[in-house]
């Protein structure tokens, strides 16, 4: 920069590059590279040289800011990546030492038995919230031997069912009383043609998640809504008691509980006649099908009949025995005089046959 002062001129001419006033003898004049500019005054000077310096400042920023974004494309390009996660390759990994194996823990002295027996079974069952498949004011129960599980039956029978009688026979005081589901599960099978030889109309359904199946035979009749795959809750109406698929035998319902603890293992019949003594039973309050509850006394079993031989006798049904063999030769029981039943692979439900 170059003071005017030191100029000797006494004429000067020409205009400011900043205000563009006239120049005065007293001038300064900048230097930008090779290029000279002349100024009026100081202040004119320094304000071109703070607008100078914003735009150095403008030009700095910018150029930051293409560094940050061209650095971050070049690093985005040159740092590895592991491509696609399906065209990854495995990776060996790094051997660990291993640690020795912690000592099993002591077994366990409480919770269910396992591999559940026929005793675990029904001990389950009677506490869970189960209702007796006929309503009050009475407990029905089974009334004779030739009733009970394991009763002798003609024809080839599962083992399970001491090669006898697969349920218990119950009611058949009133014909068409209704039958109601013994516990919330999912109608299973339905029946509704004849089935002379199998049990006549029946219903089966599948309790706890398939784990536990009752089964409801002899029904006169089963309600429209009553399919496979149906919800049914503990107290649903369904069926009506008779005698489809009854030969010779009074009216009655053929129970059935069989049991089955996973998917791979053989379905198997246990006795229900300890369980109904117990489960709640229905009982109208005025009579009527209005309001009901679930209190009644506990039913005593006659006891399922033994594998080849004749079911026990309790104290009082020996006397009758004796005073029937005293006078005349006990008549036979209808049941016994039913005609065999032709197995059925594939269908659980052959026991039901009378």
């Amino acid at each position: 920069m170059i003071d005017a002062d030191s100029i000797e001129a006494t004429d000067v001419r020409g205009a400011c590059a900043w205000c563009d006033g006239s120049l005065r003898p007293h001038h300064f004049v900048q230097m930008a590279g090779a290029r000279a500019i002349t100024l009026c005054s100081e202040e004119c000077l320094r304000a071109r040289q703070r607008d100078d310096a914003a735009k150095r400042s403008r030009v700095r920023r910018r150029n930051a800011k293409i560094a940050v974004v061209v650095g971050a494309l070049v690093a985005a390009c040159v740092t590895p990546h592991d491509g696609p996660r399906l065209l990854r390759r495995p990776v060996a990994a790094a051997a660990t030492v291993k640690k020795p194996a912690a000592p099993a823990p002591p077994p366990v002295p409480y919770g269910p038995e396992w591999p559940p027996t026929e005793a675990s079974d029904l001990a389950d069952l009677a506490h869970d919230a189960w209702l007796h498949p006929l309503s009050g004011p009475f407990r029905r129960m089974p009334v004779r031997d030739s009733r009970v599980f394991g009763a002798e039956r003609p024809g080839d029978r599962p083992i399970d069912c001491r090669k006898g009688h697969c349920g218990v026979d119950l009611g058949g005081e009133i014909w068409g009383e209704q039958v109601h589901a013994a516990h919330d599960g999912i109608v299973d099978r339905v029946r509704r043609d004849p089935n002379e030889q199998h049990g006549g109309h029946y219903v089966r359904i599948a309790h706890r998640n398939g784990t536990v199946f009752t089964q409801y035979f002899h029904l006169a009749a089963i309600p429209r809504w009553v399919e496979p795959g149906v919800r049914v809750k503990a107290g649903d109406v369904i069926g009506l008691l008779g005698d489809s698929g009854v030969k010779e035998s009074a009216p009655h319902v053929h129970f059935t509980v069989s049991v089955r603890p996973a998917a791979d293992w053989v379905e198997q019949y246990v006795d229900p006649e300890p369980l109904i003594a117990l489960w709640p039973l229905r009982i109208p309050l005025d009579g009527s099908a209005g309001p009901v509850c679930t209190a009644g006394p506990p039913g005593v079993p006659l006891g399922g009949a033994p594998v080849g031989g004749a079911p026990p006798l309790t104290a009082a049904r020996h006397v009758v025995v004796k005073r029937k063999h005293a006078h005349a030769a006990p008549k036979r029981d209808a049941d016994e005089a039913a005609a065999p039943a032709a197995p059925v692979v594939d269908e659980p439900a052959a026991e039901g046959a009378e």
